[in-house]
């Protein structure tokens, strides 16, 4: 019993299960933008299904990324302890990993409509090539991105089976959103990657220019919010939702340095994880108030 709770311990950290605070929060806002502004049925079991969905493609693109990158992982001091280069995972295992929840994800999108059956890998590609993208350009943090963009209009296709303006708004805020903070955690890792021709803006155009960029692509971010505010017709609610994620993006900003990286994983896990499950409480409530 003990020996099972490790393995599923060791599995549950090699796809930083903790992560899924980022996209899954977005997901939810999208299933209640189908739900109330188009007047669509509220199903527990779809709403179940879209769960579902999130947590077997973020496993399915995790898994694949620490088996794309074990040999970079194993070199890396910041990396080395990971469950593949430290033994606790096997490549082959955690392969078999990859296939089983990228099928699962397959096959449950197919209980959901055609729309999301047919989209699925197309969804798989772009949420696993992101592994490959950083041997090849710094702009692979827009391509992580992309792939954790896909959940608002995901899940908002999933209950009507069509695309809306208002959900794209929120997965540009989304992309843009991600691939800056992205780019705040990849300060960790420029000099590796520069010795190990890897790409990303910080190894590329240095730590100041990357934060910079981070800074630019994040007041797009801020101007998004603003769109989805006005465009969605928000009220109160949304809008103080809209004030503390802004807030917690400029307060990311405030305390990564080019020169002090100290709190990088405060910026990146704790700062985003928490305005993302802050923001999407206020949208879904301010949704269902003024439409209920």
């Amino acid at each position: 019993m003990i020996k099972l709770f490790r393995s599923v311990t060791n599995y549950f950290s090699l796809v930083k299960f903790s992560h899924t605070v980022f996209a899954m929060p977005f997901a939810l806002i999208g299933f209640s933008l189908a739900v109330t502004s188009e007047k669509s049925e509220f199903s527990f079991r779809l709403l179940l299904l879209i769960i579902l969905c999130m947590i077997f493609a973020r496993n399915a693109a995790m898994g694949f990324n620490r088996v794309a990158d074990k040999k970079f992982d194993s070199l890396n001091p910041r990396t080395k302890d990971r469950e593949i280069p430290a033994g606790l995972i096997k490549t082959d295992a955690a392969t078999a990993f990859v296939v089983l929840n990228a099928m699962l994800f397959i096959a449950t999108t197919a209980f959901i409509n055609r729309l999301t059956l047919w989209l699925s890998p197309v969804a798989l590609l772009i949420i696993l090539g992101y592994s490959l993208t950083k041997r090849f350009t710094s702009l692979c943090h827009f391509i992580l991105g992309l792939g954790l963009s896909l959940a608002p209009i995901g899940a908002y296709i999933s209950v009507t089976g069509s695309f809306s303006i208002i959900p794209i708004i929120y997965s540009v805020i989304v992309l843009t959103w991600v691939s800056g903070f992205d780019i705040i955690y990849a300060l960790q890792d420029d000099e590796f990657d520069k010795s190990n021709n890897l790409y990303s803006l910080p190894s590329v155009t240095g730590r100041k220019n990357a934060i910079l960029i981070s800074i630019i692509v994040h007041f797009i971010t801020f101007i998004m919010v603003l769109v989805a505010g006005f465009a969605g017709k928000g009220g109160y609610l949304y809008w103080t939702g809209a004030l503390i994620f802004t807030s917690l993006l400029i307060y990311q900003h405030s305390i990564v340095k080019h020169n002090d990286l100290s709190r990088v994983t405060l910026a990146f896990g704790t700062t985003n994880g928490t305005g993302s499950i802050l923001f999407s409480i206020f949208v879904i409530l301010d949704l269902f108030i003024r439409f209920s």
